[in-house]
C-alpha cells in the first residue's frame, strides 16, 4: 500500500473519530439542551461539563488535532466550545497551547517526511502555486506575511501550517506566529462561547466587533508603512487561489 493510500485511510479515520467525539458530546449534554435559555439550565451545563475533568480536555484537544491535521474542519466552533466550557480566559489557553502543539507537529512531519506528506493533506496544485510564487520564498518577507495572513479573518491558516514546512522560515519561529497570531479570532470566539452560557448576546457582538476593528488598524498600519506592499501581494495570492475554487 503507498504512502499516499495510507494517508488517506488515515484521514478517513480521524474524520470518522471527530465525528464520534462530536456526537458524543452531542448526546453527552442534549439533556441540557433544552434548560440551556435559563440561568438553572446554564449553570448545570457548565457543571456537566466541569465533571467531565480531563476527559472533556481530551475531548476539546481531539477535536483541534483534527481541525488542524484535517483542514477541513473550521476552527470557530471548536474554540467558541472551549469557551462555552472552560471561560474566555482558559478557553483560550487552551486553545492557544493545542494550536501551538499541534502546528508543532504538523511543521515537524513535513520537514522530515517532505512534499508528498503535504501533497496527500493538501490540494498539490494549490500548495505549489503558493510555495513556489517568489513573495512566499523570500526569506526576507515571509515571517511579515505570516502574521498578516493568521491575523486576518478567513485565510486557510491549516493551509499554511503545512505550506511552512516547505518555506524559508524556521520551524518555532513559524509556529510561534501561528499561534500568536491566532489570539485575536480565538479569544473573540471563547469570549461568544463564554457569554452564551451566561447569555449576554451583546457582550458577543461588542467583542466581535472590537476584535475586528483592532485587527483591520493593525493590517491598515502594517500596508501604510510596507512600501513594497508585501502584504497586497500576499493577500492577492490567497484571493486568487479562492477565486479559482469557487469557480
Amino acid at each position: 500500500m503507498s504512502r499516499k493510500s495510507k494517508v488517506k485511510i488515515f484521514k478517513v479515520l480521524l474524520l470518522i473519530l471527530v465525528i464520534a467525539i462530536i456526537a458524543g458530546i452531542i448526546i453527552y449534554l442534549m439533556p441540557l439542551f433544552k434548560n440551556i435559555s435559563t440561568v438553572e439550565g446554564q449553570l448545570e451545563f457548565k457543571q456537566k461539563i466541569e465533571e467531565s475533568g480531563f476527559l472533556g480536555f481530551l475531548m476539546l484537544f481531539g477535536l483541534q488535532f483534527a481541525q488542524i491535521f484535517l483542514i477541513v474542519i473550521p476552527g470557530e466552533p471548536i474554540e467558541v466550545l472551549a469557551g462555552m466550557c472552560y471561560g474566555a480566559f482558559y478557553g483560550s489557553l487552551f486553545i492557544t497551547i493545542s494550536a501551538f502543539i499541534i502546528s508543532s507537529i504538523v511543521i515537524i512531519s513535513v520537514r522530515k517526511l517532505g512534499r508528498k506528506f503535504v501533497y496527500s493533506f493538501c490540494n498539490e496544485e494549490k500548495v505549489k502555486k503558493i510555495e513556489n510564487s517568489k513573495l512566499m520564498q523570500n526569506p526576507k518577507k515571509i515571517e511579515w506575511i505570516m502574521v498578516i495572513l493568521f491575523l486576518i479573518p478567513g485565510t486557510p491558516k491549516d493551509l499554511l501550517v503545512y505550506i511552512a514546512g516547505l518555506l524559508p522560515i524556521k520551524p518555532l519561529r513559524f509556529v510561534l506566529i501561528s499561534t500568536f497570531a491566532r489570539l485575536p479570532s480565538v479569544i473573540s470566539s471563547t469570549i461568544a462561547g463564554d457569554q452564551l452560557i451566561s447569555g449576554d448576546i451583546k457582550m458577543i457582538f461588542v467583542s466581535y466587533i472590537v476584535t475586528f476593528t483592532l485587527v483591520g488598524i493593525v493590517i491598515f498600519i502594517f500596508n501604510k508603512l510596507d512600501k513594497s506592499k508585501t502584504t497586497e501581494e500576499a493577500l492577492n495570492l490567497f484571493k486568487e487561489e479562492k477565486n479559482a475554487k469557487e469557480n
